[in-house]
């Protein structure tokens, strides 16, 4: 360990303080920046901005399939719509949460019969998530049940509908944040039940979807338990495994302050004990 008490190591020591404290000052510009004000999104506001939307009556608006034909939403009319958004970029939430959504919906076609209620997975992404890329999306996940769209829409479409659902979303670092959510559209026009979560209990998209088709009652979600089932995407994209985990950049800001910290502390100690050693004359 050098000699604090020789001024050329106590220069260097300064100097790899200053240094350590710019290193450390410019990592939290890069790593710590927060995102522009009113672009984080905070959970419970918005599972209350879903849940307003229930009982709301929905647009009728126009999108366009995989090959890039006019769809219109009200032309489903007089059954229910269980909707879903993703955008075509995600590689890990919005592929698990479709196959997931792909497995609940087979459940409720063999209860309720194939023809009984339609699907429709929207983009949200603009302007990438084209009738293309939507197609190839489908064709990724291996979808092929009937009665299941997967839809393009222009940005006052796409604002109007996820207004009207309840739906949003927030760009962050290498993603969006946003409710895994799927609503379901009563055969009126109007949202009657929305479902969290990247996976959930069969009962809770089959029980509303009987209920709208045979008149049978569904169970009453309460507030606590919606919370509990809210699932916020993790926006940490990795290319180089293709997965979102967790961002470790804050942990590594305190490693580098509590280094920064420790160094300092090494420093001033020894010059203290320097001050206080008697000099020899």
């Amino acid at each position: 360990m050098p000699d604090p008490r020789r001024p050329d190591n106590t220069n260097r020591l300064l100097l790899a303080a200053a240094i350590g404290l710019v290193l450390f000052l410019v990592a939290g510009l890069l790593f710590g920046q927060e995102l522009p004000a009113g672009t984080r999104l905070e959970p419970r506001a918005a599972l209350a901005t879903s849940q307003t939307a229930v009982g709301r009556a929905v647009g009728d608006y126009t999108l366009r399939d995989g090959d890039g034909v006019p769809f219109r939403l009200a032309a489903l009319r007089g059954k229910p719509i269980v909707v879903s958004f993703i955008y075509t970029g995600c590689f890990q939430v919005c592929p698990a949460t479709t196959k997931f959504l792909e497995a609940a919906v087979k459940q409720a076609q063999r209860a309720l019969g194939e023809g009984t209620f339609h699907v429709v997975t929207v983009g949200f992404n603009l302007p990438f998530d084209t009738p293309e890329a939507m197609r190839d999306f489908r064709k990724r996940q291996g979808i092929a049940l009937p009665n299941w769209s997967f839809l393009a829409a222009d940005v006052a479409t796409r604002d109007g509908l996820t207004r009207d659902l309840g739906f949003v979303w927030a760009p962050s670092a290498g993603g969006f944040d946003h409710l895994t959510q799927a609503t379901i559209i009563d055969g009126r026009g109007r949202v009657y039940r929305q479902i969290y979560g990247e996976s959930f209990e069969l009962p809770m998209l089959v029980a509303p979807l009987r209920e709208l088709v045979t008149g049978a009652p569904a169970p009453i979600q309460d507030l606590a338990g919606l919370l509990e089932r809210v699932r916020i995407l993790c926006t940490v994209y990795d290319p180089r495994t293709g997965s979102y985990g967790l961002d470790y950049r804050l942990f590594i800001e305190i490693f580098a302050g509590l280094s920064i910290l420790g160094a300092t502390a090494w420093y001033l100690t020894a010059e203290w004990r320097r001050q206080r050693t008697p000099r020899v004359s």
